[in-house]
C-alpha cells in the first residue's frame, strides 16, 4: 500500500464540518479530545483552527490504554503551550473530578449572567475531535446515562446531538472528522492502528507489519514476551508469520492465514494487552505551537 491508499471523507464528516461552523456561536467552550496514545496525529488541525475564541480544553481520552509517564509528558507539553489538557479514563471514569472542576468557572459566569439579563442561558459545551475517539462515550460519563450513541467503531455519530448533562448544562456532541486525504503515512498508520479508521478502508496486514515494526525498534521484549517469540526478527514479515505460528491461525492447506494473523495482532494492540502504549512523545519532532493565551482563555492547539 503506498502512502496515500488511506482516503477517508465520506458525505457525513463534511456536513460535520459545516455543523462544527454552525454550531460555535451557540457555545461557551469546546473540548477537544485527542486519543491519549497519539495526541499528534489524532489531532486534525481542520476542527482547531475553526475554533477562533473559544475557551478550550484537551482532554487525552482513552487514557488506561496509553503509557502514564509519556501521558504525563504530554501534559505538561500542552501545559507549556498555555492550553489546558487532562487524561480521562472513559472506562473507570478517572480524570473526570477535573474535567467538572476546570468546567466550574464557566458555570459560574454563565449563571450570572442568567440573573442577570432573567433569560434561560445554560452553558453550553461542544466536543469535537476524530471518530471514534470517545466524545460520545465522555458525555455519557458526564450525564450519567447513555443519551449519546456509542460504538466500537468510527463513524457512529452522523449528526450532532444535544445532550443534557443537568438542569445546568448542556453538551453537543459532534460526529468525527478526518482529513480528506491522509499524506502522512505514519500518521495514516497510527490512526488505522487506534481504530480511528474503519478497518474496510485499509490494508490491515499492512498495518500490523508497520506495528510490530513500531513494537520491534521500541518495545521488542514485549512482543517477545506476549506472543513467547524467543527472538524478534528485522523483517516484520517473518514476525507475523511466526506470530501466526504461534496462534495456530492456518489455512487448510498449513500456511499461516496473513489476514486473521494482522487482525489479531490489531485487535491485541486497540484492546491494551500488548501493554499500555503511546505510540509518539513531543520530542519525536518539531511541531509549531499556535497556542495563545492560558488556561480558561482562548486557545489554538
Amino acid at each position: 500500500m503506498s502512502d496515500t491508499n488511506i482516503n477517508w471523507f465520506p458525505g457525513h464528516m463534511a456536513r460535520a464540518k459545516k455543523d462544527l461552523q454552525k454550531n460555535l456561536k451557540l457555545v461557551d467552550a469546546v473540548f477537544v479530545m485527542l486519543d491519549a496514545r497519539i495526541p499528534a496525529s489524532s489531532n486534525n488541525p481542520s476542527i482547531t483552527s475553526r475554533l477562533g475564541d473559544k475557551i478550550v480544553y484537551v482532554l487525552l481520552s482513552k487514557a488506561d490504554l496509553a503509557d502514564a509517564q509519556h501521558t504525563k509528558t504530554w501534559i505538561k507539553w500542552f501545559e507549556a503551550n498555555g492550553i489546558e489538557a487532562m487524561p480521562v479514563d472513559l472506562i473507570s471514569g478517572r480524570g473526570m473530578k477535573a474535567v467538572i472542576s476546570s468546567l466550574s468557572s464557566i458555570l459560574e459566569k454563565k449563571l450570572l449572567s442568567k440573573r442577570k439579563s432573567l433569560r434561560r442561558t445554560l452553558p453550553r459545551c461542544m466536543v469535537v475531535g476524530i471518530p471514534n475517539v470517545g466524545k460520545s462515550m465522555f458525555i455519557n460519563k458526564m450525564a450519567g446515562s447513555k443519551p449519546a450513541r456509542t460504538g466500537q467503531y468510527p463513524g457512529v455519530t452522523r449528526g450532532p446531538q444535544w445532550i443534557s448533562i443537568s438542569d445546568k448544562l448542556e453538551m453537543l456532541d459532534m460526529p468525527g472528522i478526518l482529513w480528506p486525504k491522509l499524506e502522512d503515512r505514519d500518521q495514516a498508520m497510527k490512526l488505522a492502528a487506534t481504530g480511528a479508521i474503519k478497518k474496510e478502508v485499509f490494508d490491515p496486514g499492512e498495518v500490523s507489519q508497520w506495528l510490530l515494526e513500531w513494537f520491534v525498534c521500541n518495545k521488542p521484549d514485549l512482543i517477545k514476551g506476549h506472543f513467547g517469540i524467543d527472538e524478534v526478527y528485522p523483517g516484520t514479515e517473518q514476525l507475523a508469520e511466526l506470530i501466526g505460528k504461534k496462534r495456530g491461525f492456518l489455512t487448510a492447506g498449513g500456511n499461516v492465514d496473513g489476514l486473521r494473523t494482522a487482525d489479531h495482532i490489531l485487535k491485541e494492540f486497540k484492546e491494551g494487552k500488548l501493554g499500555r502504549i503511546t505510540l509518539e512523545t513531543p520530542n519525536e519532532k518539531e511541531r509549531t505551537s499556535r497556542a495563545s493565551g492560558k488556561t480558561g482563555q482562548p486557545a489554538q492547539l
